[in-house]
């Protein structure tokens, strides 16, 4: 058992500057599972990382060490022969593309087990997402996500008391105190769940703008050099794409209605240029790691009959469908997720171009209006958001609708549609947008040194 005073002497090291040793590290996170690190034990050691960062050995042991916190997955008897994929995003606003490529991949014939998170600070959670379907349950009993998997080919689930239980505590912790942007934490929480999982290839999504945690390129190659030589030092093959965040990457940001627009892009009723361009780039990248294509042109034929055949839309229904939603949810999504009372359009005060959007401000808008947390254990409402976001580069009027706002009151809504308006950039002369939705792709040959 950890000794209360080391666990103190340990926290004070890396508060101090000092680095902690494999044995160290593996007693706190011992302490996180068992319950002796309190939460405030727990908020200082973040803090104290936050501000002092890690070496690369101290990330490597706190992401075994949390991987090593519960069972680790193995679906070599459930889906024998098929390669097990996931993708992980670093957090976005308005990114759904979880929801889109966990079904889209099984439906080539892949298995995915998607070990998710809940939101970060402004950023929307695949977890809270999920949840918005009535009945979903993200913590579904072992016999059930082997029925999903086998079922679906896909299962979207959090972690469990015994399934990195020691992340699960830590991610809360982190989500309210400010200590989200760590790059060390950031990849010893995603890699860990990965590592249960029981994965043969995982293609990870690091964002770059305004709406995501690492808002410089370069600070993002830093995020994507320490997955990469964390990832390569557990033995797990690993790609990363930069991907742009400067602007929400679908129109919609709110839990029930980024699950409606990922239906609509499942089933074809709807698919936005931005985000059909990261869906195909993510997914390519998932079959090509994975072995199950050689090239790009393959894998892009391969997605898009997955697709047009409504297959990848039939896993999504049939994932749902298994782990306690509705059962038809594609003809009645409307009616299943719900709405809010008021939902309320927003304007420009002046025609003119829209130049720059601060998605970080989306975030906080949707967070604001009931979607987010604010602190340990608030309760989200999965109906608010936002929905017919404007893009960059689009030209706007005072009569078409900057975005739709979805509140439980008219004074909700009202003061939501000042927090957008306030970040929107609009400019008289049409500004020339380069929008690169993939920005680079980094594979284990190109490992950079660790910021």
């Amino acid at each position: 058992m950890p000794d209360p005073d080391s666990l103190q002497s340990l926290i004070r090291l890396k508060r101090d500057g000092g680095v902690l040793s494999s044995e160290q590290i593996a007693q706190f996170v011992t302490g996180i599972t068992d319950g002796r690190v309190s939460d405030a034990q727990l908020a200082s050691f973040a803090m104290a990382t936050f501000l002092n960062g890690m070496s690369q050995d101290e990330c490597f042991f706190l992401t075994r060490s949390m991987a090593r916190s519960g069972e680790r997955l193995d679906w070599s008897q459930i889906a024998p022969g098929k390669p097990v994929l996931d993708k992980h995003s670093t957090g976005g606003v308005g990114d759904n593309a979880s929801l889109i490529l966990a079904p889209l991949i099984a439906a080539v014939g892949c298995v995915v087990p998607m070990i998710s998170g809940r939101g970060l600070g402004h950023t929307g959670g695949t977890l809270d997402k999920l949840e918005a379907i009535p009945g979903y349950n993200t913590e579904p009993s072992r016999a059930a996500l082997n029925q999903a998997i086998r079922e679906a080919g896909c299962a979207i689930i959090g972690q469990s008391q015994s399934l990195v239980p020691a992340d699960r505590r830590f991610y809360a912790v982190r989500d309210v105190t400010s200590t989200v942007e760590s790059i060390p934490l950031i990849t010893a929480s995603i890699l860990s769940k990965k590592l249960a999982a029981g994965l043969n290839a995982l293609v990870l999504d690091v964002k770059v703008g305004s709406g995501a945690f690492t808002a410089s390129r370069a600070d993002a190659r830093a995020l994507a050099s320490c997955l990469l030589n964390t990832s390569a030092e557990t033995g797990l093959s690993c790609r990363v794409l930069l991907t742009d965040m400067n602007q929400p990457m679908a129109r919609a940001a709110g839990n029930a209605l980024e699950v409606r627009n990922a239906i609509n892009f499942l089933t074809g009723d709807c698919r936005e240029t931005r985000q059909s361009k990261l869906v195909e780039g993510l997914a390519t990248q998932m079959l090509i790691a994975g072995g199950l294509v050689g090239d790009a042109e393959t894998a892009r034929n391969c997605i898009q009959k997955a697709l047009s055949s409504g297959k990848a839309a039939e896993c999504f229904e049939r994932m749902v469908s298994v782990l306690g939603g509705s059962s038809n949810l594609l003809d009645r999504s409307n009616a299943v997720l719900g709405a809010t009372p008021y939902v309320r359009p927003v304007y420009a005060q002046r025609a003119g171009w829209v130049k720059s959007i601060d998605a970080r401000a989306i975030g906080e808008c949707v967070v604001d209006l009931g979607g987010g947390r604010r602190a340990l254990g608030d309760k989200i409402d999965p109906l608010v958001g936002l929905t017919d976001l404007c893009e960059r580069g689009q030209r706007i009027d005072m009569q078409r609708p900057l975005c739709l706002v979805h509140a439980r009151s008219d004074a909700e809504a009202e003061r939501a549609a000042r927090q957008f308006a306030q970040a929107i950039n609009i400019c008289e002369d049409e500004p020339v947008i380069r929008d690169e939705v993939i920005m680079e792709i980094l594979g284990e040959d190109e490992l950079c040194p660790v910021r």
